[in-house]
């Protein structure tokens, strides 16, 4: 329900009735019975209202200002005071002709005309019973028209649910009236006071707030039950609407309420840090706006930057997500954006680098330079995504430092060794509290420039956990064509590593994800020769541990002679990790001789060394003699470099079975099967007499048996160690070999041939047989390293045996 108003003809303006005026009464059941026994004249003239209905009974007052009106209201004020009031279709029709009128409408009685100040003429004016248009006489000065009665169907007196209807009327009227903040408090007992049930509902529907249509489809209705029921419909609408609207303001009032307190909250604290010298946080975003000017962005990441600033600022300082939005903009500010440092494209002394700080690893250098060279020329080339493979302690970490100083670069390291979480790599979503960007962008972050050199130490010990794979996301980092739109969870925005040069740092290749293995270029970092070790210790290591123990060059001295004791006597690794711990003792020696002022040689001697290192405990691998049947020399590689071993077989009356031991896995024993197989097979023709097989077992065993070895390597060695075994013939002195064989007979290659010739020339050893596929392998090592050996290169066994196998007999040779 609305409140009540003055509802104008034209533009309606909403007076006050004078103050003075008469009271006017509230209509009886008699009055309107009164009412209902008057006729209606045949002709009243036509008073169109612009925004009303006007609803028998019902007092309202209306202002006139169309010289139509006021003349009509004027002749009639003069006459009968009887006017037949309808409303308007359209409202903004100035000056209405009879069809933009409605043709049912409400007989009223005027009852005051008051003049305005403004000169308008408000009119009371009360309904008295429906009409109905019948034909228009005139359209000037003003219409008028013959009327006809409209008859209104009533229920009887003692109808229930009728009633029902008009109690419920009363009854939402009264909720409305209390709810409505524009109605006021009095109308409620203008409700209650109505006696006539008609009237009540001429009353309520003249009141509701509902557009003119409506109301004058309420007036149509004849049936007054049916009148009642649809006025109750619109004001359960109505009280509906009401309610909901006074649920949002109180939600919106209680918001507002909170707001204003954390407001004054907000801004007393501002004042206190202010007063103490604090800085308040309007100082902390203009800071972050003055950052954000000299950042060399573009526009999608600026605007960013500012949609963001803006959330900050519409934050409470004291929620838990302020702290994560600060830590995004200032993440956001400290990244190296579009900023590069300049390369130093100087291969000569990005040479002189590289050789300065490592000895050896040729190869590796030449490569790096060769990246150097193309980057050089072709100056927009995506950085190289290189992996150094190689066993422990060479020197595969240290070579990417001494990459990014020889290119002008800054240097980031991050050891993904035992990594399993994908976060780490690519970050945690802002929505956790303590979220983290991954550690490449934080590292990017460290370094300051967008182009540093990048190393990815053990990258093959990377494992996976229900928290994600990190080596698969590292498959987006390392791909030239993916990374330059890098996606970090919590950056929420691509960045550009394509100008990263990532250098990756592997001990093992199997364990690496074979999609990221191929994105990466392997290089093969290989383990140091004896030489190379003892000139690594005397250029490196020796001067390194002097310097980290405060010690100066004249105070130890260790010539080639010493180191190489070392070197042999008390390390056995590819690198020189080891070696760097027993030089570290050998300063430890000198240093605590001065710090207790005692007299020693700063020369040191062997006897010293092994007064302060013990005696030696890996002695150089020996070769034994070639006196026993079944005993040959192979050469193995392991993950510390390359060693020679020994195959040893022996035969004991039995029935033919095959035993192996020496802790060997599964393909070890499957070339001492297909061995045996073999000799089986080509027993005639290898001078076998066949009933050997049946009549003796074969034990074969490698020694050390606590070390586990596996690899076809050692197939060649079974097979010559099988048939020195059976045939009782001497294997030739001072050779070794390795190679794979199939049941054909054929000799295949292996791999570790560096490694596994180091380990020859330890051991003394003259010969070496090899697969003629290995030749090309041979042909990479320096050949300084070759001197003092001879290759044999093979294709079938036959050829082993021939080379491997003298014709003359063992000692105590087994008569079979």
């Amino acid at each position: 329900m609305s409140k009540s108003k003055f509802l104008s003809i034209d533009s309606l303006s909403f007076q006050a009735i004078d103050e003075e005026a008469d009271l006017i009464p509230l209509m009886t059941p008699e009055d309107e019975e009164e009412i209902n026994r008057q006729e209606l004249p045949e002709t009243l003239p036509i008073l169109p209202l612009r925004n009303t209905v006007l609803f028998p009974g019902v007092v309202i007052p209306i202002t006139a200002g169309r010289d139509k009106s006021i003349k009509l209201i004027k002749d009639a004020n003069n006459g009968s005071k009887l006017i037949g009031v309808v409303s308007q279709k359209d409202e903004s029709i100035e000056d209405p002709a009879p069809k933009d009128i409605n043709t049912l409408g409400t007989v009223a009685q005027i009852l005051r005309v008051l003049k305005m100040p403004d000169g308008n003429t408000t009119v009371i004016i009360q309904g008295k019973k429906r009409f109905e248009v019948a034909e228009v006489l005139t359209e000037k000065p003003y219409l008028t028209a013959t009327v006809r009665a409209v008859p209104e169907v009533r229920p009887e007196s003692d109808n229930e649910e009728f009633g029902a209807i008009i109690e419920s009327i009363k009854d939402l009227a009264l909720e409305i009236i209390k709810e409505s903040p524009n109605i006021p408090s009095e109308a409620s007992f203008a409700i209650k006071n109505i006696e006539s049930n008609s009237f009540l509902v001429n009353f309520v529907s003249s009141n509701m707030n509902l557009s003119v249509a409506e109301k004058q489809e309420i007036l149509s209705l004849s049936d007054l039950k049916e009148r009642a029921l649809a006025t109750l419909k619109h004001m359960n609408v109505e009280y509906q609407k009401l309610e909901l609207k006074q649920d949002i303001q109180s939600k919106v009032r209680s918001d507002m309420d909170q707001q204003q307190r954390e407001y004054f909250l907000h801004q007393q604290m501002k004042t206190i840090q202010e007063e103490l010298g604090g800085v308040s946080n309007e100082q902390d975003f203009e800071e972050m706006r003055k950052r954000a000017k000299k950042k060399k962005w573009d526009d999608k990441i600026k605007e960013h930057f500012n949609k963001e600033l803006a959330k900050m600022q519409r934050m409470n300082p004291q929620v838990a997500e302020y702290s994560i939005q600060r830590n995004y903009l200032d993440l956001f500010l400290d990244l190296p954006w579009n900023e590069f440092s300049k390369d130093q494209f100087d291969l000569k002394r990005a040479q002189k680098i590289l050789d300065r700080d490592h000895y050896g690893l040729e190869d590796v250098k030449r490569r790096i330079i060769e990246y150097l060279a193309v980057i050089k020329l072709r100056n927009d080339m995506k950085s190289p995504i290189l992996c150094l493979y190689g066993p422990p302690g060479v020197g595969k970490t240290s070579l990417g430092k001494s990459v990014a100083e020889a290119l002008g670069r800054e240097y980031v390291r991050i050891s993904l060794g035992g990594l399993r979480d994908e976060a780490e790599i690519r970050g945690h979503r802002k929505t956790y509290i303590g979220a983290m960007p991954g550690r490449i962008i934080q590292s990017l972050k460290k370094a300051g420039t967008s182009n540093p050199v990048f190393v990815l130490d053990e990258i093959d010990k990377l494992s996976s956990s229900h928290q994600g794979d990190p080596s698969s996301a590292m498959l987006e980092v390392l791909d030239p064509e993916q990374n330059t739109e890098f996606y970090d969870n919590f950056l929420e925005m691509g960045f550009d590593l394509s100008k990263v040069m990532f250098i990756a740092t592997a001990n093992s290749l199997s364990t690496i994800q074979p999609a990221l293995r191929d994105r990466m270029e392997i290089i093969n970092v290989t383990g140091y020769t004896i030489e190379e070790k003892v000139e690594i210790a005397k250029q490196h290591l020796l001067p390194k541990q002097i310097a980290e123990h405060g010690l100066s060059k004249k105070d130890i001295k260790l010539g080639k002679k010493q180191l190489e004791k070392i070197v042999e006597g008390y390390t056995r690794e590819s690198g020189v990790r080891g070696l760097e711990k027993q030089i570290a003792k050998m300063v430890r020696y000198a240093a605590k001789n001065i710090a207790m002022e005692e007299a020693y040689d700063t020369k040191i001697s062997s006897e010293v060394v092994e007064e302060v290192l013990g005696p030696p405990r890996l002695e150089r691998d020996k070769y034994e003699n070639n006196e026993v049947a079944g005993v040959v020399t192979g050469l193995a590689w392991t993950s510390v470099g390359g060693d020679i071993l020994f195959i040893e077989s022996i035969l004991s009356k039995g029935k033919g079975n095959l035993s192996i031991t020496g802790n060997l896995g599964k393909v070890m024993k499957e070339s001492a099967t297909i061995a045996m197989e073999y000799i089986k097979a080509n027993a005639s023709t290898l001078g076998i007499n066949p009933d050997i097989f049946d009549k003796y077992n074969v034990h074969i065993h490698v020694p050390e048996g606590a070390t586990p070895k596996d690899g076809p390597s050692a197939g060649i060695t079974m097979l010559t160690s099988l048939v020195s075994l059976f045939t009782q013939r001497k294997v030739k002195k001072s050779i070794a070999m390795t190679g794979e064989i199939t049941l054909r007979g054929k000799v295949l290659p292996v791999g570790g041939i560096k490694e596994k010739i180091l380990a020859a020339k330890r051991a003394r050893i003259k010969e070496i047989l090899l697969c003629v596929d290995n030749k090309k392998d041979i042909e990479e090592i320096k050949q300084e390293y070759l001197k003092g050996l001879t290759f044999h290169y093979v294709n079938d066994m036959s050829e082993v045996l021939n080379l491997a196998l003298t014709n003359q007999k063992v000692k105590n040779a087994k008569q079979l």
